[in-house]
């Protein structure tokens, strides 16, 4: 599933994981955000960019329930076209997230719809439910196309630790990463 976004002046994008840390694509302003109703978790397995078919890493999505704290972008009006071609060619390149148009608490501009991608239940790909330490074994020793699991979760955890976000989870599979890692 695709928004038309064609109609949306400021078109806001909702970073959670790598976007906040790697958009890859020109924004005119970049804001904390909070989005009420899906909460961050390595939810997805990853089979190209962080893991391979043979051993899938994880990835976070954007699961149902709770709040998420990340990054929203606004995007130029005339850059709208190319950053959506390659948001979508980044993101849904398995159709394991849904694009969704979401309220987001953006700092400094109030509630507004983003762009965000939300985990596909029931998708072959969709690994809500691991444990942590499930989770911290995969991570600890995955990798793929763009990179080591475990620099992808180091990333996303020190990118939320520079914009005073407290993500208790995944603080606690970052230690429990490094010491998999010892």
């Amino acid at each position: 599933m695709q928004i038309d976004f064609s109609d949306i002046e400021d078109l806001w994008v909702f970073g959670y994981g790598s976007l906040m840390w790697r958009p890859g694509f020109e924004y005119v302003e970049k804001a904390p955000a909070k989005c009420v109703g899906y909460q961050r978790s390595f939810c997805i397995y990853s089979t190209i960019y962080r893991g391979t078919p043979e051993k899938a890493g994880l990835v976070l999505g954007l699961d149902e329930g709770g709040e998420t704290y990340g990054m929203a972008f606004r995007i130029a009006r005339e850059k709208q076209t190319e950053v959506m071609e390659y948001l979508r060619e980044r993101e849904q390149i398995n159709d394991v997230y849904i694009e969704v148009l979401h309220p987001m608490e953006v700092m400094g501009h109030g509630t507004l719809n983003a762009i965000c991608y939300v985990a596909t239940k029931g998708h072959e790909q969709y690994a809500g439910g691991l444990s942590l330490e499930d989770q911290a074994k995969i991570i600890a020793t995955a990798s793929g196309k763009m990179g080591a699991n475990s620099d992808y979760l180091f990333n996303s955890y020190e990118t939320l630790v520079g914009l005073e976000i407290w993500d208790e989870e995944l603080a606690k599979l970052t230690d429990m990463v490094k010491e998999i890692h010892k």
